[in-house]
């Protein structure tokens, strides 16, 4: 370890300094390798007859613990109570983050391997030592097909837990001599150089419960330095932070603070051709038939659970729980920022309160090592709801200009501009410098997730361009598939509308893909498409459709039932979703999925809209950035399609069809076609 510290005690506290090795210049990365048979046995274990099934995945609500214990039971043979399960921590094989949609289509078939080579070595006799893993065909696997516990839906791992309070959570987590932090920066954007001037330490100190005032509190985040506060209570903290009355350095003004100018599609479209190509093809000149531009502003991730670690540093090791989506790439990081080995840290994972692709990197868990470094005890750093909106990385705005040309009853010729920020290269890791060579080499995958048009559209160009913004953006639930599909789906319905072809009727016949062709004939026929909406008085009524395929593996359809006054209030009153994700191990958490992101669908149109001013995120509550609440959720009816296919993901899918059917419904049952969002009442009132 490489530490230098300055304390200088009083009798009611201190204020510390440590110094954490800079970090590199060239930022960690994270490494994500797929799972093999090879280290998949090590998941599972064996003693006394009893097994432990160590978690390869974080779990945070998708209940990948109850599904991956359904196939090591399925393929151990064992009873339900004979399998228990553990989650991860960094003193295993690195194992793959949890995003993308992936734990049960890339996991379940080495853990099916490696559980059936454990019992063929039980049944031959071997009680110790390692086992060595024959793959074999899939064709052989028990977990890999229909029956008993695969299609089924037993009590959930933790179900219990969770309801009578057992410490699941980062939060949870009580060391003994446990202390309480929080590190303050700017109310700047984290784009600017920014730290902390001068502050009160007397008045802080007056504070019952101050303990220390942290200078050197580790790595900003982006450009924010921060000054860190201990406590020994978490009371006390707020008291503390407003006590201390900090001026800030601040330096200068972002170039992009006005986010919608920077990102608009037609501004860009002016300066010249987008340099990102995702459709090649090339639309003849001439009047188009559907000319739509949406623009689909930022929003946060809206986990119930803001960001929580607890860090303790003994015998020269670092420790640390953490709710996070990728715990080796916190134990890099750490590791990096702190001058230590990798195995000097160990980081355990903690079930996450909701995470959906935002608690992919490193923050809170470097403030909580940072101050135990400082002052020598284990201490949590619980996040605000406002430090969530402010120092985390949000689904990037977008601006879209779609158009399309009809003949004969189908698309010849199709173009989709699009300019947005980054998603997989995000600035909450990737310094400007990396970003400046990603942008010319690579673009961005996540923001041209979706862009490809689930549809036969004869000459198709997609293409999209991105600007640095002064807030951080990054993966949010299916990464740029909701937005670029939500575009892609409204322009198919004004398609629909120009060429005088029923929406359902139209999409089918631009359809080659026949699962995707079996979604949409199913969610018409659940939904009896066709039929008007029951009608109210006062009430305009609509119902849209939209459909969509999700890294190119998971399919979708969905039906939108919506009400709208006089003064322009929406409420979603029905919604049908059919669903086809291959082999399905536990319907009722798919289900549960596809509610998920139907909720979500209603967020994006309704209410998603992160407030920003001078390039800071200003929201402090739920209130400010609003979330739908159980009072706005529909009627849901979910399908699932009976297959054969390998399991394919299931926690983002719906989000390419959700959006679409809502906004097709709200321009079905009004006349206007939703350009910005969210829904404006004032944009669809009488």
């Amino acid at each position: 370890m490489r530490r230098r510290a300055f304390l200088a005690a009083s009798a009611v506290g201190l204020v510390a300094a440590i110094g954490a090795t800079a970090c590199s210049r060239i930022p960690v990365i994270p490494k994500r390798p797929d799972p093999d048979v090879s280290t998949a046995i090590g998941w599972i274990a064996h003693r006394d007859g009893h097994f432990t099934l160590t978690l390869p995945r974080a779990e945070m609500g998708q209940n990948i613990a109850t599904a991956l214990k359904q196939v090591a039971c399925t393929e151990l043979g064992a009873e339900w109570d004979r399998v228990d399960v553990v989650l991860h921590a960094t003193d295993m094989p690195r194992v793959k983050a949890t995003v993308g949609s992936e734990s049960v289509m890339l996991f379940a078939e080495p853990l099916a391997q490696a559980c059936a080579a454990l019992r063929d070595a039980l049944a031959a006799g071997q009680v110790a030592g390692l086992v060595r893993v024959r793959a074999r065909p899939v064709s052989e696997l028990r977990a890999l097909r229909s029956g008993g516990l695969i299609g089924a839906s037993p009590e959930l791992v933790q179900a219990r837990g969770i309801v009578t309070g057992e410490p699941l959570y980062a939060a949870d987590i009580r060391l003994p001599g446990m202390l309480y932090g929080r590190v303050l920066r700017a109310p700047a954007s984290v784009e600017l150089h920014s730290g902390p001037r001068r502050w009160d330490i007397d008045a802080a100190r007056a504070v019952p419960g101050f303990v220390a005032v942290v200078k050197d509190c580790g790595p900003p985040i982006g450009k924010a330095q921060g000054l860190g506060i201990v406590a020994a209570r978490p009371g006390a903290l707020d008291a503390i932070a407003e006590a201390l009355q900090v001026e800030w350095d601040v330096a200068g003004q972002h170039p992009h603070a006005d986010i919608a100018r920077a990102i608009d599609v037609d501004a860009r479209l002016g300066a010249g051709a987008l340099p990102h190509k995702v459709l090649n093809g090339a639309p003849e000149a001439g009047p188009w038939d559907v000319d739509l531009r949406l623009d689909i502003p930022m929003a946060a991730h809206g986990p119930i659970e803001p960001r929580g670690a607890v860090a303790s540093w003994e015998d020269g090791a670092l420790r640390v729980w953490a709710g996070t989506q990728d715990a080796f790439y916190i134990r890099d990081f750490l590791a990096d920022a702190f001058g230590l080995s990798a195995g000097a840290v160990t980081v355990q994972s903690c079930r996450i309160g909701g995470a959906f692709g935002g608690k992919t990197i490193c923050t809170v868990e470097a403030e909580a090592a940072a101050l135990t470094l400082a002052v020598s005890s284990p201490v949590k750093v619980q996040w605000t709801r406002a430090q969530e909106y402010a120092l985390g990385f949000h689904r990037p705005p977008s601006s879209h200009r779609v158009r399309a040309r009809v003949g004969q009853g189908r698309i010849t010729d199709w173009d989709h501009a699009q300019m947005s920020s980054h998603i997989m290269f995000t600035a909450a890791v990737v310094p400007s410098w990396m970003q400046r060579g990603t942008d010319v080499f690579a673009g961005d995958g996540g923001v041209a997730r979706g862009m490809a048009a689930p549809y036969v559209l004869g000459r198709a160009r997609a293409a999209y361009d991105m600007v640095r913004l002064p807030v951080h953006t990054g993966p949010w639930r299916g990464l740029g598939a909701g937005p670029n599909a939500l575009a892609i789906e409204s322009a198919m319905d004004e398609a629909a509308l120009a060429a005088g072809v029923d929406p359902l009727a139209f999409r089918l016949a631009h359809v080659a893909d026949p699962f995707l062709a079996a979604c949409l004939e199913r969610v018409g026929e659940i939904s009896s498409w066709g039929k008007t909406p029951a009608f109210s008085e006062g009430l305009r009524v609509g119902r849209g459709i939209a459909c969509g395929t999700y890294k190119e593996t998971s399919h979708t359809a969905a039906i939108a039932d919506v009400a709208v006054d006089a003064r322009g209030r929406v409420r979603v009153t029905r919604m049908w979703c059919v669903h086809d994700c291959g082999l399905v191990i536990n319907p009722d958490q798919v289900r549960a999925q596809c509610e998920g992101n139907l909720v979500w669908s209603l967020a994006m149109v309704l209410t998603d809209d992160l407030p920003t001013e001078d390039g800071r995120v200003t929201a402090q509550t739920f209130a400010d950035a609003p979330i739908p609440r159980m009072t706005d959720t529909p009627t849901l009816t979910v399908d699932l399609i009976q297959s054969d296919r390998p399991p394919q993901g299931a926690g983002e899918t719906v989000m390419v069809a959700g959006p679409g059917a809502i906004a097709n419904a709200i321009r079905a049952a009004t006349g206007r076609r939703l350009v910005r969002l969210p829904a404006r009442a004032g944009d669809l009132a009488l």
